[in-house]
């Protein structure tokens, strides 16, 4: 198949070209069928005359949704009667159809009918792969794709090296709550919550800077608009800190190459506004200060509600016209053991959280690097030190003091096309009930 993109096609203007695609619509008018190809790059308008007879024989079978290659003639499509202001746009008068797929009649969800509302996600993601055909979603994909090339290219420059972490493990990376347990041959083993314990054997062996892409996962009951119980996340690590404020202008320059590579590739498509340093930045005191000001009722002492989060939003835009902000500071109780204590106040760690238009995308600390007070930190939090075992060796012969984050590119994603859950910046989505396609 010696196909061109639709995109591409238009580009040439003229000639013989092939495209190939999805039958999006059609329409019968005196002995012509118009089909609405679309690829994903595009759609084109395909004329496909009765004066042709092969052409004219699939034509007519065709149903929404089926795979056609055309071999055909560019020329320029008729402007519309009485428009002010027509675009320049070119259709193809078809020489050759090929039916690559016939499509069912009946499509269990429309593909082509916009989508202004969440009340049928259940049924849109139990046909993923029709409902991954709209413009609008593949554009999600489009927008993932650009925000990690460009995060990349922040990293490459900036000599991390990637890494790739087990999601087996032997004991929980956090609490032990919340965390998968599977059976690994004659013993238990746990899905990873989080490359964690991994990133910070990267910095004991000496590697300084790293970043990863990977699978968490999480065993929450949570049947939110943010929760999923698989994710893709984005981590990196890095040594010899000073502070967790380093760790913010490190993340805050690396979201800012996301974000312009998203602009410069897909300014067309949508409209994104890259953001500026420095990010708002806000100990976690001052802001439960600043909601209680704003009436809202605080429903965790240690913690945000889903309201707070949001308020908290909308109180930093208006005061400093930023869609993000750090919340720094956290108490103790909020944090895990391997969270770095402020010296001067041992009951708040050196952690922060990152909200993007009211929702948390961000989580990151100092680590606490000293293995004595890591160990004393891990029994105050309950935790069983011989299940630490492995973890802690990773403190005994020498390691850099270090950080990192934990970033949640799906929720990103999710304010930056204003989608209505997180599943929809998923491809396949798994939740509490979920399992399938």
């Amino acid at each position: 198949m010696s196909r061109i993109l639709i995109a591409e096609a238009k580009k040439q203007e003229q000639g013989e070209v092939t495209v190939a695609g999805f039958v999006r619509n059609q329409r019968g008018h005196k002995g012509v069928v118009f089909v609405d190809l679309n690829d994903i790059s595009g759609t084109m308008q395909v004329v496909l005359a009765a004066d042709n007879a092969a052409v004219y024989a699939v034509a007519e079978k065709l149903t929404l949704e089926s795979v056609i290659e055309v071999t055909g003639t560019l020329q320029a499509k008729p402007a519309k009667k009485n428009d002010p202001n027509p675009v320049k746009d070119f259709e193809l008068l078809a020489a050759q159809v090929k039916l690559i797929s016939l499509a069912d009649e009946n499509l269990p969800i429309p593909v082509l009918t916009k989508v202004d509302n969440e009340a049928n996600l259940d049924n849109r993601l139990d046909f993923r792969w029709l409902d991954l055909r709209r413009p609008e979603n593949q554009l999600i994909f489009k927008v993932w794709t650009k925000l990690e090339e460009g995060c990349r290219d922040y990293f490459k420059a900036n000599n991390f090296l990637q890494i790739y972490t087990p999601c087996f493990m032997s004991t929980a990376s956090e609490t032990g709550s919340e965390v998968f347990e599977v059976k690994y041959f004659d013993r238990k083993a746990y899905l990873s919550q989080s490359p964690q314990f991994y990133k910070q054997m990267a910095m004991a062996a000496g590697f300084e800077k790293v970043f990863m892409v990977g699978t968490v996962f999480r065993a929450e009951l949570s049947f939110t608009t943010r929760h999923v119980t698989e994710f893709t996340g984005w981590d990196f690590e890095i040594s010899y800190l000073d502070s967790h404020f380093d760790l913010m202008d490190k993340e805050e320059d690396m979201l800012i190459a996301g974000f312009k590579k998203i602009k410069e590739d897909l300014g067309q498509e949508l409209e994104i506004e890259v953001p500026v340093k420095p990010f708002p930045k806000i100990t976690f005191a001052a802001a439960k200060h600043k909601l209680q000001a704003a009436g809202v009722k605080s429903e965790k002492a240690h913690d945000f509600s889903t309201e707070e989060e949001k308020e908290l939003g909308v109180i930093i835009k208006k005061e400093f016209n930023h869609d993000f902000v750090f919340v720094t500071d956290y108490p103790i109780e909020a944090r895990p053991f391997y969270h770095m204590y402020h010296e001067d106040n041992p009951q708040l760690t050196k952690s922060f959280d990152l909200l993007y238009r009211g929702l948390e995308i961000t989580t990151g600390a100092q680590r606490e690097h000293r293995i004595d007070i890591l160990e004393k930190q891990a029994v105050a939090k309950g935790m069983n030190l011989e299940d630490l075992h492995d973890y802690l060796n990773f403190f005994r012969y020498g390691v850099p003091s270090h950080g990192g984050v934990g970033i949640g590119p799906a929720r990103i994603i999710m304010k930056i096309l204003g989608l209505n859950s997180v599943k929809e910046a998923c491809l396949l989505p798994r939740d509490v009930k979920r399992l399938k396609p």
